[in-house]
């Protein structure tokens, strides 16, 4: 038999900080998901649409209910917040836009790192997510 080292294969500290970051953000927004579905579920904040009218939407593709709702499309959730049914949109931002700031975190370790190739790449990525995040690439609704 071969004696083979075993070597550790150790997480860089660009790793570490995106890890630590993804942790973080997600358990936050985890945790702002509960506090605005408890919200919701104990009628805390009036929703948009009533309880007893939500089974009527539920049959419907997102265009339809968009329509009949009276609800625009896109980031306009964010004028909605001051009713219960959209207050959960804020952990679920959170949790969409927690890896960008994990990129950004990131590109200053790796441009240290003189890695230049990763710097671009994150470079890019943080641009690629934060350009699908906007909404100016609309596709259907």
């Amino acid at each position: 038999m071969i004696n083979q080292e075993s070597k550790e294969i150790k997480a860089g500290p660009e790793q570490l900080i995106y890890a630590s970051i993804l942790e973080k953000g997600m358990l936050f927004g985890l945790f702002i998901l509960f506090i605005t579905f408890i919200i919701y579920i104990f009628g805390i904040m009036k929703p948009y649409i009533p309880l007893e009218e939500i089974s009527r939407f539920w049959s419907m593709n997102v265009h339809d209910y968009l329509h009949h709702a009276n609800i625009k499309g896109g980031w306009s959730w964010i004028f909605m917040l001051g009713y219960g049914d959209f207050i959960n949109f804020i952990g679920i931002a959170i949790l969409a836009g927690v890896t960008i700031i994990c990129y950004i975190a990131i590109i200053p370790i790796l441009t240290k790192q003189k890695d230049w190739a990763f710097v671009i790449f994150s470079i890019i990525e943080v641009l690629i997510l934060a350009l699908a995040a906007s909404g100016l690439l609309k596709v259907g609704h």
